[in-house]
Formats: structure tokens, sequence, C-alpha cells
């Protein structure tokens, strides 16, 4: 007998026993007992040990990934005549294809049974029209296997208030989106898309599909970008997702002005606008913002079908206009910028010159307190640092150190040593990269004013860093040949809630090491 053990490996070995031995374990056929009397003669021994032979080998299907697992893995065509992932295919077009008439007994498991159900009409009970006029597919559904995976179909269909009806249209759903949540409640599988994850989320919430609805929160989170954040911090307030909601503040908050120059910003509503120009931690020249809010108030004006005028578009804006803290502007910036928009009325530019230059400034509608912006925090990694008469030497080296953290944090620089041999300029390209990939560099100069203290060096934009991945910090370094060095390294050095850890780097070709040499501070948000 094959027990339920055997049963669910991915090899199933049948075995056959002696004669000898069967007859002690079990009761066999009269048909089988000939059989087995004939062989013990033949052999002439009834207390031989027992013999296992290998009869045949069955390759089952690769085992599917259950509900938690949000990635499913590809899996490779079987060679066998039907499998069930053919039958998700088929099934996915509505086809319809039923297998041999015995389909029932190929499949070990109710959830592969079910599987075979999913987007077919056979034994259908119930269908659905769904998505909006004009882009309608019709969709068969079984409401046993719903009612079981879904609380809203089990009151939809044997509640108290139940309809008998064999067709429901649901015109705020996609098509693809509730595809989707099918999939998953017939056949425990979750296949997320980039293009229907909101939608997905959106037929998970109103159907109270939880898992799913985990899930697409959980697919949102690690494809966050500085490019998505805020159409995702729209939605995620709408969807009622604190955590979501809380990912979005920080990649917007430490890559403010990549988030605010995206296509994505442009497509936000006038509420999630308002709360991001009141953003207090907003890490972003306020022209950047400025810029910005004409770029949204612009589209919100095609939006609502009006001409793209200054008027229309100082009106889309309405009060939030004063969110965008004009007087805190470099004054170049205000003078070449906002002032010349024409968006401010010619009191308000004046007013906000007298704010600039006056000793007596006037009342501003406008908020005039800079924002507090982010703090960044800083990783050293060496103990101590030195100078000698030979060291430390540039001749456009690489000093390189590979990194990882256990947070997720936006690495905007590296602090650096200066000269050892009094003031000096250094020219610096700084590169950081993730298997060989350049996720940022930037080429920049500093001054150090001989002492040993670090000096920062900015990218142009901070970058976003996973936690449990090893990144490649790299300098080049070009000026005073001789500058102080760091010695006695730390392989692990916690920085408030964030542990670093260091390793050698192969592309280090000057030196620089765990134990010592150069990129002596990491500079970060978390």
């Amino acid at each position: 007998m094959v027990d339920d053990k055997e049963r669910n490996m991915k090899c199933l070995t049948f075995f056959l026993m002696l004669p000898e031995t069967v007859k002690n374990r079990s009761k066999k056929s009269s048909k089988k007992t000939n059989q087995s009397s004939s062989s013990s003669s033949s052999n002439g021994s009834s207390k031989l040990p027992p013999v296992c032979y290998e009869i045949i080998t069955l390759k089952t299907k690769k085992k599917k990934k259950m509900a938690a697992d949000i990635f499913p893995r590809k899996k490779p065509a079987s060679s066998s005549s039907t499998t069930v992932q053919q039958y998700h295919q088929q099934n996915l077009s509505n086809n319809n294809l039923i297998p041999a008439p015995n389909w029932q007994g190929l499949y070990p498991t109710i959830r592969e049974r079910n599987a075979v159900m999913f987007n077919n009409d056979l034994m259908a009970d119930v269908h659905f029209v769904v998505g909006p006029a004009g882009g309608t597919q019709r969709l068969p559904g079984h409401k046993y296997v719903l009612a079981v995976g879904s609380s809203v179909f089990h009151a939809m269909f044997y509640g108290e208030l139940a309809e008998d009806k064999d067709e429901i249209r649901i015109p705020d759903v996609d098509p693809a989106a509730f595809l989707t949540m099918l999939k998953y409640i017939y056949c425990d599988e979750i296949d997320l898309a980039a293009d229907t994850v909101l939608a997905t989320l959106y037929a998970a919430k109103k159907y109270i599909v939880p898992h799913l609805a985990r899930a697409c929160v959980n697919f949102l989170e690690t494809s966050l970008s500085a490019k998505n954040a805020c159409v995702l911090l729209s939605q995620s307030c709408l969807f009622e997702e604190p955590d979501l909601t809380q990912r979005c503040w920080e990649v917007i908050d430490a890559q403010a002005e990549l988030a605010l120059k995206s296509e994505g910003f442009c497509d936000i509503d006038f509420q999630t606008l308002e709360s991001i120009l009141r953003r207090e931690t907003l890490n972003a020249k306020e022209i950047v913002v400025f810029e910005a809010a004409l770029n949204w108030a612009e589209v919100e004006c095609q939006r609502q079908d009006l001409a793209l005028s200054i008027e229309n578009k100082r009106k889309v804006l309405g009060k939030a206009l004063y969110l965008i803290r004009i007087p805190t502007m470099a004054l170049d910036d205000f003078a070449n910028g906002a002032a010349q928009s024409g968006v401010l009325t010619l009191n308000e530019t004046n007013d906000i010159f007298l704010w600039y230059t006056a000793a007596k400034k006037p009342e501003l509608q406008f908020v005039s307190k800079a924002r507090k912006g982010l703090v960044p925090q800083r990783c050293h990694r060496f103990q101590s640092c030195a100078y000698r008469s030979n060291q430390w030497r540039y001749r456009g080296r690489c000093d390189s150190i590979q990194f990882a953290v256990d947070k997720r944090v936006f690495i905007a620089g590296f602090g650096l040593y200066g000269s050892s041999c009094g003031s000096a300029e250094y020219s610096a390209k700084i590169e950081l990269k993730r298997q060989g990939v350049v996720l940022g560099q930037n080429l920049s100069k500093y001054f150090s004013d001989g002492s040993s203290s670090t000096f920062p060096v900015w990218f142009e934009y901070p970058v976003q860093i996973e936690p449990d991945t090893f990144y490649t910090a790299s300098v080049i370094l070009d000026g005073n040949e001789l500058s102080y060095f760091g010695q006695e390294g730390m392989t692990e050095v916690q920085c408030g809630k964030v542990t670093v850890q260091f390793q050698c780097s192969s592309d280090s070709t000057n030196g620089t090491g765990v134990q010592g040499g150069q990129i002596p501070e990491l500079i970060f948000y978390a």
C-alpha cells in the first residue's frame, strides 16, 4: 500500500515482496496466491529475507506554490499528455477543454481537481459579466467553490437575501483581476502582475479575500520605487492599508525629488496632492515642489477638460498652492522660477520679494517656515585613522568595499577622508552597484581642511538599498597624493536601528578592505 507520505513524493516507487513475506503481511487474491506459490517453488526457499524490486517510477508534476508564495516559479513543460498547468492555460481563455471521461482519477488532490474547474463551463451554475460596458468578459463560476473562498460570495449565493440569478454583472472590476481572484479561489495560487495588481487588490477587498489582498500589498511593497510611490500612496489610502502607506511615505520622503518628477505624481488625486505638499519631512528643494505642482495642475486641467491657461492651473490647485513654501526658496529660484510662472498674482510676487529683502516682512498666505527634511545618519566603519609619509596615495585606482543592511535604507552619499598634508581639493567619482549594475554615481569636488575629519560627497539622488543583499561602494579620488586612511575596521556596525555588515570587494585595486583604507562612512536615510 502507498501511504500518504509516499503519495506526496515527487517520484513514487512501487515494490513487490517475495511471496512468503506477502503471505505473512496480508491476504491476497487467489490469483496472486497461485502466482506467489509458483514463484516460491521456483526459488526453492521460503525463508529468504524480503527483496525489493523496483517496478516503475511515476514522475509527478512539480509541487505548486501555495497561497503564501506570491512569486510562483514558471514550471517547465511536462512531457505527459495532460497537466494541470495546461488546463489552467486553456481555462484562462475559457476553452473549456475537458480531459478524458475519467479525468477525476488523473488528479490525486482536491486542489488539483478544483483547479480543472477554474474558468470552466463544466458544471457551472453561475456566470459573471465582468468589466465596464464595451470591455466585458463572461466568466463561469461554481457557487459552492466561490462560497468556500469568499464570505461575500457565500452571502450572495446562500445567505438570507440570496438571489437566484444565473448571470451577475460586475462592471467595477477588471476582468483580468477577477480571473486572478478566481484562480486563487479555485487553484490556491496567486499570480500577480504589475499592471493588474491594484485592480486585483480592489477585487480582493470587495469580495473579502484577505490572503489575496495581503499578497497584493506585499507585491506592491517589494516593487515600490520613487516612480510609483505617489500613485501607490493614493491607492493605499483608498484601500486603507496603513503599512503600505508608511512604506510609500518612506520612499517619497527620502527620494522626494525623484518622486515629484515622476509621471505618477501627476496621476494622484487632490487629497493626496495636499498631503504631499503639506509634508514636513519632504527631502526636496522647494522649487522642485513648485514645478511638480504646476505639472500636476496641467494634467488636472486635461482631466477636467479645461483650457491649459494660467488661470485654470491656479483654479485646480486652489488652496493647495499656499502649501508650497515659496518664501523658503533660494532667491534665485524664486526670481527665475516662481516669480515668472504667472501663477502668482502681482501682489503675491511683490510681498514675497519684500519678504526676502525688507526688515519689516509682510504677512503672507504661504507657509514661510522651511521643511525639516530628513536628517542623514552616518555609519562609520573604522575605529581610528592614521597617516604615514608614504600613504595613502591615489593613482586613478579604485577604492571599494561591499556592504549589506538588515533594513531598507537610502544611501545619500559617502564620507571620505581628506589630505594629510594641509588643506587640499579633491575630485571624487563615487559609485554604488548591485551585482555589477550601477544604481547611482556622481562626480563632484570637495575641499578638505587638513584634519582627519570625513567630508561628505553626495549622490544626485538617494539610492534605495534593500535588506540582506550586498552592494558595492566605490570611489576614485584625484587630488593630493597623500591622505588619511582608516584602520581597525569592523565587519559589523550598529547604526541606530540599522545593522551594517562589511566585506572586501574584488573591485578594490588601491588597497581598501574591511580592516583599513578609504570610504570610512556611509551616509543614509532610514
